[in-house]
């Protein structure tokens, strides 16, 4: 009732009531600028393996998880290990990421996602709140600091043109899920703001695994003159996810609803507030000169019940970025030359005391950690004729850490723990071989030093670990063919990462990290998209047809822990083959279908290869009924996941000690929704 209130007060607000033009996926690349490496250019001129996904593309399957839609890029992985848990990689970095993020850097616009502790909180990010998502693939240290695998770069929703643009949308289907929005974008004289507020609350598949997301988030946008803009950016989010724990092959065949007993007498979960903050000052400084400036300030009230502690922590960063660009453009050369730095700070205060059935019992320890990152950046781009473009870029990188116990007398001074300056070069060119096909070559170290939850895992510890490092060769062709009908991208590279970090369980399940050695990690990337029927006047108004191929042998090249040798064997975490295919149909009558079949291959779930996952095929169908109606766009739709009713195993645990490598997903399952735009 609430909702359907806010929604009636917003839409009796607007003031202005134009027609909406809705962008379908009809939009070709052709017409979308990609920001990555500061290009502000076309998709197939940017020297660069990098993905883009739009507002519609964000939901074509449903609106409540990134997890359909980012699995449809070659290349990418995102996993659920149960709702709220997210695990999300980029060309294999899934050896290293029990959980979360890990060799992958995620800015919200210019402002830092991931934390001066390595850490990015993904789950506290809300699908509505997103306009489109760019995604860099392979490393791209030279311009974003910490990474091996890419980066990542949200960016919120786009203003409108109208001076009132009110969006709402409620959703719900089965295991208990809900989930509602509402939206308000409001446009005056040089002023711009965006406000949304979200709730999503589900019971799970399984036993423990029940979650529960608020949200509010808002952006604003002024012009201070016709040189500067200002931009505010503040979010709010209280999440509580149930961690029901890994079950075995047998556990999983027989009973895939049930927890472990231990997580449901420990009460296992996560409770996570988080407020952030960006400010950012977009300035011209002359006809050749300009300037963003970045300020982030963000604080996280962070609580986890945990089968061996109950772990609370205290977390504060802080950090700025700032970049200054230089442009000129001649009838031979265009110059564009970016240089700047960025800076973060975290401070952590982390208790970690015994569970007692969910409550806190005996002091464990209690710690203080610092981490500080930093780096220098600079990259210049040549472009000659419009056809030849060159681009060199190059960061300076350090770390440092420090870390006092409270809890031991011993412990009278901080411990330092600090990298050595690590330099990142990036070389990449593209070449234009006519106005729709472009052919491009890359050169890139990357590099990830141990985040904090490494340096100091959930064993209580702190264990002395190197950054990963490594070097990228790459080589691309993209664009389009066939009236821009078929748009194409494929590439093949190869990697070697030294010193990867590798998860390790002591006997209790506690888990720690270890630096195993070297990886070879070379692989093929092929996307193409098809569209087959784009007729305004037909029955059928628009047809695509989308494929998306990962082809990933990755292996350990020099891997021995204590006596066992590794080299050789399968890197645990990744599939060999992957392949998404989807399908778009619109029709003359305002009914909408959107099909995606991913299809992914068997698992490695250890080291030793002695364990996998099975392959698996998972179907989705999203059935809507859109119309523009003379107060508003309504969008009405059914989502059927997993139809094929497949048994698997969305998120598994890497080298999980008892055997429990899985962590089973909803069979057949729907979700029925409206969204409505005034």
């Amino acid at each position: 009732m609430l909702f359907f209130s806010v929604c009636l007060f917003l839409k009796v607000s607007a003031q202005q009531k134009d027609s909406f033009h809705f962008l379908n996926d009809t939009t070709v690349l052709n017409n979308v600028t990609i920001t990555a490496f500061g290009a502000n250019a076309q998709w197939k001129e940017v020297p660069a393996a990098v993905a883009v996904i739009n507002q519609q593309q964000l939901h074509r399957v449903e609106n409540a998880s990134l997890i359909p839609v980012m699995n449809t890029i070659a290349g990418v992985r995102m996993e659920e290990r149960s709702p709220g848990s997210y695990r999300l990689s980029i060309r294999g970095s899934l050896l290293r990421s029990p959980f979360g993020v890990r060799n992958v850097k995620l800015y919200w616009n210019d402002i830092p996602f991931t934390d001066a502790g390595g850490n990015t909180y993904l789950q506290l990010v809300d699908l509505n709140q997103l306009s489109s998502v760019e995604v860099i693939k392979g490393p791209a240290s030279s311009l974003y600091g910490a990474n091996t695998g890419g980066a990542v770069i949200l960016h919120p929703d786009t203003y409108s043109s109208k001076t009132n643009v009110i969006d709402a949308g409620i959703s719900g289907g089965s295991f208990g899920f809900f989930n509602e929005h509402v939206g308000w974008n409001y446009k005056a004289s040089g002023f711009h703001s965006s406000l949304e507020q979200s709730h999503m609350q589900s019971d799970g598949y399984r036993q423990q695994s029940r979650m529960r997301r608020d949200a509010v988030k808002w952006n604003g946008e002024l012009s201070i003159n016709s040189k500067q803009k200002l931009s505010v950016f503040l979010a709010y989010t209280d999440l509580y996810y149930q961690t029901p724990g890994g079950l075995t092959e047998q556990q999983m065949d027989s009973a895939p609803k049930q927890a472990r007993s231990i997580a449901i007498l420990q009460k296992a979960a996560v409770y996570n507030k988080t407020a952030f903050s960006g400010l950012t000052l977009s300035s011209v400084i002359s006809k050749n000169w300009s300037n963003n400036t970045t300020v982030t300030l963000n604080h996280t009230d962070f609580k986890n019940p945990f089968v061996t502690n109950y772990e609370k922590r205290n977390e504060l960063n802080y950090g700025a970025r700032t970049s200054f660009d230089y442009h000129v453009e001649s009838n031979s050369v265009n110059v564009h030359w970016l240089t700047g730095a960025e800076w973060q700070q975290n401070y952590s205060q982390i208790d970690d005391y015994d569970n007692n059935s969910g409550t806190i019992g005996n002091v464990q320890f209690k710690d203080l950690l610092y981490a500080t990152q930093y780096f220098f950046f600079t990259q210049l781009n040549l472009a000659f004729n419009k056809k030849l473009t060159l681009q060199a870029g190059l960061s300076d990188n350090k770390q440092l850490l420090k870390y006092k116990r409270k809890s031991d007398p011993s412990f009278k001074e901080y411990v330092n723990d600090n990298t050595k300056a690590l330099l990142a070069p990036r070389f990449s060119l593209l070449y234009k071989i006519d106005n729709t096909v472009s052919a491009y070559a890359v050169a890139a170290k990357g590099f990830s030093p141990p985040t904090l939850a490494e340096v100091h895992p959930s064993d209580g510890n702190y264990y002395n670990l190197q950054p990963e490092n490594g070097w990228n060769y790459e080589a691309g062709l993209k664009g389009f063919a066939l009236q821009s009908r078929l748009e194409f991208d494929a590439s093949v590279y190869y990697f070697a990462l030294k010193n990867a970090i590798v998860r390790r369980l002591n006997d209790a399940g506690a888990e720690y990290f270890v630096n195993a050695g070297s990886t070879i990690q070379k692989g093929i990337e092929a996307w193409l998209k098809y569209h087959i029927i784009n007729n305004k006047d037909g029955l059928i108004t628009h047809l695509a047809l989308a494929n998306s191929f990962t082809y990933q042998p990755y292996k350990f090249d020099k891997y021995i822990s204590g006596s066992n040798d590794f080299s050789g064997n399968k890197l645990t975490g990744v599939p060999k083959f992957v392949n998404v295919t989807s399908i778009d149909i619109e029709t003359s009558k305002s009914l909408y279908s959107n099909i995606t079949l991913n299809s992914t291959g068997n698992i490695p779930l250890n080291d030793g290869n002695t364990v996998y996952a099975n392959k698996y095929q998972l179907l989705q169908l999203k059935v809507g009924y859109k119309k523009l109606l003379p107060s508003c766009l309504l969008d009405v739709f059914v989502v059927a996941d997993n139809l094929l009713n497949k048994h698997y195993s969305l998120g598994n645990d890497i080298n999980a000690a008892g055997n429990r490598y899985f962590n089973p997903a909803a069979k057949r399952n729907f979700i029925v929704g409206c969204n409505v735009k005034f």
